[in-house]
């Protein structure tokens, strides 16, 4: 079970990873489209660049070169693609200070100097974007707290079944003497050891397998940035502990309630 609590700890983070990029990366910027003929495009361009370093508010305006925008267009049609032949709408970066500008004042103002462009401040992608690494990241917590149950579960299960089995030992012991607290105790502390070097050899394999995914700089895209980084790799060592408590006191319950039904 540690093993996929590893998994799912690394999803959780990784999904807190992805939330905490996308908001700084929506967040302070904004582009502009401008549509227009081949012979107004430059001039359009040239004016559109104007409005925006007059605006307060915007820090950098930056436009976006038509080899960069074959770039960005290359993984969906190819390298061949003639970006120049094409009636591509030309884009410009736009970077805010601390202040902010007004996007509604901006827009109205471009509608009157630059009839072509048209302002995307990120506000509709950002939202749903972070809500749903926001939700895988809550996922993961929920499937870390349900295997932490599913955990308790099973060993209160295997505390049980080992009870029964040694029903008769538990008759002699309490027949020479021995308290109830005494017998519990064996039951426990046999079980909390096991769960936890159980807990040590699976979060030492997950955090193996973890370490050997794709990493986000390689091509293989597919699992790529699921793990941990720097300080995050000792959040495992505090998965065998955790365990090992989880185990202690399902198995404490567990053979006080056999130790009450076997008298």
């Amino acid at each position: 079970m540690a093993f996929l609590v590893v998994f799912a700890l690394a999803l959780a983070l990784a999904a807190d990873r992805l939330s905490d990029r996308w908001s700084a990366a929506l967040a302070g910027g904004a582009t502009l489209r401008i549509s227009a003929p081949a012979e107004q495009m430059d001039s359009q361009l040239a004016q559109a660049v104007k409005v925006l370093n007059t605006t307060p508010g915007i820090a950098e305006v930056r436009v976006i070169t038509p080899e960069e925008q074959q770039a960005l267009l290359e993984p969906w049609f190819g390298p061949d693609l003639p970006v120049d032949a094409l009636p591509v709408p030309r884009l410009i970066d736009i970077r805010e200070d601390g202040r902010g500008y007004d996007p509604q004042g901006l827009r109205l103002r471009l509608a009157a100097e630059v009839p072509g462009a048209v302002l995307d401040d990120h506000s509709r992608w950002q939202r749903p974007l972070v809500k749903a690494a926001q939700r895988v990241w809550a996922l993961g917590l929920f499937s870390i707290v349900l295997m932490g149950a599913t955990s308790a579960a099973m060993i209160t299960l295997a505390t049980r079944a080992a009870m029964a089995a040694n029903a008769q030992v538990v008759a002699v012991l309490r027949l020479i003497g021995a308290r109830d607290s005494y017998i519990a105790a064996a039951f426990v502390r046999r079980f909390t050891l096991r769960a936890f070097l159980g807990a040590v050899i699976g979060t030492a394999a997950g955090a193996l397998a973890v370490y050997l995914l794709p990493s986000k700089n390689d091509q293989a895209m597919i699992l790529s940035g699921l793990g941990f980084q720097q300080l995050q790799w000792l959040w495992l060592l505090t998965l065998p502990p955790v365990i090992a408590v989880v185990a202690f006191f399902a198995t404490r319950q567990a053979t006080r309630r056999e130790l009450r039904r076997l008298r």
